[in-house]
């Protein structure tokens, strides 16, 4: 509590010095916008030229300059991305409103951020994206980032605990566990656990502070890493704006849910800041309680004309009751417990503090070097009650959940705990060099860089005596170390005003070291190391019929390398384990039809020499880490469809339909041999069986989404939304459900079925359906929106995912309302 009050002073602190500044220099200036084809150019630096005195354009494309020398002076205004432009401006008493339009400079864009329309900077990008822009999300109202994923074609999120807490995210029919496929970005910075030795996210950005969404599934993925197997999402946060903005917005619906925010920005001379502070907590979300503080502020600094230095500083810090024990088939056949508190005594902690640096220097029109250093250090800490599922089992409490009556149906707690303590520590410097220049007639785009990786990983295992205590006997206690070094280079070529081809390779070299100090209550001195390096190359072409419709192809290496703690046994041997591969191409069309259609179409097609797959208890199996799994095929076909149906409303009313849909096939495409046992009424057989044609765990075939979303002139808005999920299985074997053996074996006394239990931990997840909805209205010129909204409106009962050991149900219908203000 006293950081908290203590972040709130300076807070404050901010506001009332930033605005004396602000008050004091106002003056004698310019202030407007800069556009680009109508859209707002953001991070463009507008400077008088021969001077430092200079800014920058915040989001919006907006800025300011005060106390600037009267008389005659020359405005210049570039930024990478576009085209320089000058302009004779006479400096008086005074501010003066510009606008300014500025040509685009298509082969210095960036992938990442892409900045602006859905189609129109997409054009050269040789791959499928996606993006949600701000006024998107507030439509939304998310209460996590679940619900914004799952609006962006190939992406399939699977629910752990509710509200978001642990993202698990998998594209194109990749393992959604802990997000472990998928870069995770924020503000183009890692945020796993450890991005090459423990890529699970434990920890997840809020959305609620975000301004928008990126997601790279294809061969644009190439320059990031080192987790590029299914793609990249980076979050986008709240920029330094550029006059005074301060916002606040409180949300709260049923079960003590609350979610506030305060917000600052500001611009004072070359400097500009935004500071927020969020607040999010609930008593019973689903079975889970939680209280998160979330502090993170921004710095722009102009240090001359062509030289902008960044900072950004987080907080975050989190308590829930997350826990790994889920519903037993029993409990959830029952109806009325699926939200039971299983263990109430497991605790989660995670504390995360962050600090980044990204200087930004316009060497000349036509080139740019930008530099980011980055570091941040997470602990996490997780006390699980043990249980069994066995009434014979050891020191047990005596409380029960479930049907002992059926084998494996009942949950037997036992009075002993394992604490998993964590902590990480990431530290990361990248220079990246983005160059344009011409080759004959033809203009090309060279973009360039290296990156070097530093991690650690400290930890222990303690087992408790009793169930809520916080202490006991040292069982495990080790230090895993991480060394990278990646380099990249990708060259675009503009063959014509129509086509432009992209070639790229990246390299990844890794160097692992595991020292194991103390393994099942025994001291050793095991230190053992492990090395990868490996060459990711990629190309693709683009070739645009009209400057907002065009197709495009690529063709790319996907590369993920394994966790530090899988390379290298308990026993400390190399245990050789491969890296993550596969070939990943894509064919699509993208484009504005029409002023009513806007599409991106795109085939895609995945195949994996070698599928690391979960084994873990995360993963809801029981051994550990991860293991070669063999030979995978993904194939199948996105669409996103935009309608804007404004001609079939009253004059002014913003009238659109989303449509997305995903269609997957993905299966074991090699022969693998695994364990299966088979019988009925205690007659078991075990056998050796080839799972190739099977389906990967947790690959729905099919994924719909689709929204209306209507807006007045006057500030009603109304979204109407709803996802289809398609069955799943959840295991190699593709395990059918125990309800369904039973119903089979009363009827046909030879069949025989995978042997298992109740525990609810395998079997397949049907197919279920969700609609929501969200309604708000904008006070016109006050700054307040209130808005309302419903999740599940129809009260859609069903399993979401049966990990990490048990069921898991999706949340039912849930009422929230808002209210966000302005100054």
């Amino acid at each position: 509590m006293k950081s908290i009050i203590t972040t709130i002073h300076i807070f404050f602190a901010f506001f009332i010095f930033s605005n004396i500044l602000v008050a004091e220099n106002l003056d004698r200036g310019v202030y407007g916008v800069v556009q680009s084809k109508g859209k707002a150019a953001p991070f463009i630096t507008v400077y008088l030229k021969g001077t430092n005195i200079g800014t920058s354009t915040d989001a919006e494309g907006r800025f300011v300059l005060t106390n600037l020398p009267e008389g005659e002076v020359i405005l210049r205004v570039q930024g990478i991305g576009y085209k320089a432009i000058e302009q004779i401006i006479h400096i008086e008493d005074g501010m003066f409103e510009l606008f300014l339009e500025m040509d685009q400079d298509n082969l210095m864009l960036e992938q990442v951020v892409i900045s602006g329309s859905r189609v129109g900077l997409l054009r050269y990008l040789p791959g499928s994206a996606g993006f949600i822009q701000k006024k998107e999300l507030k439509s939304i109202m998310p209460l996590s980032g679940n619900d914004v994923f799952r609006t962006i074609t190939g992406i399939h999120v699977v629910e752990e605990e509710g509200i978001g807490l642990r993202a698990n995210i998998g594209m194109r029919g990749l393992d959604p566990d802990k997000s472990r496929n998928v870069l995770i970005l924020e503000d183009g910075i890692p945020v796993a656990l450890g991005p090459y030795g423990e890529p699970e996210m434990y920890y997840t950005p809020a959305i609620d502070r975000m301004s928008g969404i990126e997601v790279l599934k294809g061969n644009g993925s190439i320059l990031f890493g080192p987790q590029t197997i299914g793609g990249v999402i980076n979050y986008l946060t709240t920029d330094p704006p550029a006059s005074p903005v301060g916002t606040v917005s409180v949300k709260g619906g049923e079960h003590g849910f609350f979610s506030g925010q305060l917000g600052y920005g500001t611009n004072f001379g070359n400097t500009g800041m935004q500071i927020n502070y969020l607040r999010k907590q609930a008593d019973n979300f689903g079975p889970t309680m939680f209280r998160v503080n979330d502090f993170t502020s921004k710095f722009r600094m102009r240090i001359n004309p062509s030289s902008q230095l960044n900072l950004k500083i987080g907080i975050y810090d989190e308590t829930s009751n997350s826990t790994y024990v889920g519903l037993t088939q029993p409990i959830f056949d029952q109806g009325e417990n699926d939200f039971l508190r299983i263990a109430p005594d497991d605790i989660l902690e995670v504390r995360r503090y962050s600090l980044s640096a990204t200087h930004e220097y316009s060497i000349a029109d036509g080139v740019q070097l930008n530099t980011t250093v980055f570091g941040y250090t997470t602990t996490r800490n997780w006390n699980r009650q043990d249980f069994t599922y066995s009434s014979s089992g050891s020191n047990l409490t005596g409380v029960v959940h479930g049907d002992p009556g059926l084998p494996g149906g009942a949950i037997y707690m036992r009075n002993s705990t394992g604490q998993r303590n964590r902590q990480f520590e990431v530290a990361g410097v990248e220079p990246r060099l983005k160059y344009r220049y011409r080759t004959g007639e033809k203009e090309s785009s060279l973009d360039a860089g290296v990156r070097f990786l530093y991690e650690r990983a400290f930890e222990q295992r303690v087992n408790g005596t009793k169930a809520e205590t916080l202490s006991g006997a040292l069982r495990d206690d080790e230090i895993r170390t991480g060394r990278a070094v990646s380099s990249y280079a990708q060259n675009k070529i503009l063959l014509s005003d129509k086509f432009s081809l992209t070639a790229g390779l990246r390299t990844e070299a890794i160097w692992y070291d595991r020292n194991i100090m103390r393994v099942g209550s025994k001291d050793t001195t095991i230190v053992e190391q492990s090395n990868l390096f490996s060459i990711i190359p990629g190309a693709g072409l683009n070739y645009n019929f009209s400057e907002n419709f065009g197709i495009f192809a690529g063709i790319h290496r996907g590369f993920a390398p394994p966790r530090i703690k899988d390379a290298i046994s308990n026993e400390g041997v190399d245990l050789q384990l491969e890296a993550e591969k596969s070939w990943n191409s894509e064919l699509g069309v993208r484009g504005k039809i029409s002023e009513s259609l806007e599409l991106e179409i795109t085939a895609f097609h995945m195949d994996f020499s070698n599928q690391v797959i979960p084994v873990s208890e995360s993963s809801g199996e029981r051994g550990t880490g991860y293991i070669n799994g063999g030979a995978t095929l993904h194939y199948g076909l996105e669409t996103g469809v935009m309608l804007n149906l404004n001609n079939l409303l009253p004059l002014g009313w913003n009238t659109s339909l989303l449509v997305n849909s995903t269609l997957i096939n993905a299966e074991f495409s090699g022969d693998r041999f695994v364990i299966q046992k088979t019988g009925m009424n205690g007659n078991t057989d075990t056998v050796m069986v080839n799972i190739k044609g099977n389906k990967t765990p947790y690959a729905p075939k099919i994924l719909l989404s689709g929204a209306l979303i209507l807006e007045s002139p006057r500030g009603f808005g109304l979204r109407l939304s709803g996802r289809y999920t398609g069955s799943q299985y959840t295991d190699v074997l593709n395990t059918k459900n125990v309800s369904d053996w039973l119903d089979l074996a009363a009827t046909d006394t030879d069949f025989t079925y995978v042997q298992a239990t109740a525990n609810g931990r395998i079997g397949e997840l049907s197919a279920f359906f969700v609609a929501d909805g969200t309604i708000w209205y904008s006070f016109p010129g006050k700054g307040i929106e209130i808005s309302a909204c419903v999740k599940n409106i129809f009260n859609e009962r069903y399993i979401a995912s049966r990990r990490p050991q048990g069921i898991r149900v999706g949340m039912p219908r849930f009422f929230s309302l808002g209210l966000n203000y302005s100054f």
